[in-house]
């Protein structure tokens, strides 16, 4: 099957997807949302969700309505970033108030997006000491924001500095990706694809050295 790319214009080829493939067949059902009229509610929609429970983030979407109409780049990053730092205080209230009732369900069925009792044990003894950087950190790079947030609910964590880390961080990502895009047009697109969650996470490890340079010279 042949379509049109939004934001090449370019004839793209589709490829059937095995009923199995449950995670490819989800991020093929996000980016279909690029070519309808109700892309931006789409991505509000995603980025809410994504910050509690569902696996695909919302850059695969946040990317093409980008390129389709780049004078709405700060737009699209903007509803993003909102809708993500909302959902993420949905996933620390869930944390704080209903875990308990319904971890045993999510263990067995919510392991493939992160939701895994090995996690959540991870990232409880971070909060001991990083609780503002482990969000932060989550909130810019590729680790999993939704357990993250969870979690911190479960540890009962600062809700304002949950509430900092969270818009600084989910902000300074989005903007960044949707930036890329409206200033380099779908010439970025390889290379945000390649190499965009390595720097991300070499972003983070220069920031947080620098604040420990200063903190102990």
């Amino acid at each position: 099957m042949t379509t049109t790319d939004q934001g090449t214009g370019e004839s793209v080829t589709e490829k059937k997807v095995s009923r199995w493939h449950l995670h490819r067949r989800l991020y093929d059902w996000v980016l279909h949302w690029a070519r309808t009229p109700y892309g931006g509610w789409a991505l509000f929609a995603l980025a809410f969700a994504e910050s509690s429970f569902f696996p695909v983030p919302p850059d695969v979407l946040l990317a093409p309505l980008t390129l389709g109409n780049r004078r709405k780049w700060w737009k699209f990053a903007l509803s993003c970033s909102v809708a993500s730092v909302f959902g993420g205080i949905c996933g620390y209230l869930i944390g704080m108030f209903l875990w308990d009732q319904i971890s045993g369900w999510a263990y067995a069925n919510l392991g493939v997006v992160g939701l895994t009792k090995a996690n959540f044990t991870k990232f409880q003894d971070w909060y001991d000491h990083y609780d503002f950087w482990i969000v932060f950190t989550c909130g810019f790079t590729p680790l999993p924001y939704k357990v993250c947030t969870i979690s911190a609910g479960m540890a009962k964590i600062s809700f304002l500095g949950f509430m900092i880390a969270s818009t600084v961080s989910r902000s300074a990502r989005f903007f960044l990706v949707a930036g890329l895009f409206w200033r380099f047009g779908p010439t970025i697109k390889p290379f945000v694809d390649k190499y965009f969650n390595l720097l991300c996470l070499v972003f983070v490890i220069l920031l947080v050295g620098g604040f420990l340079v200063l903190k102990y010279v």
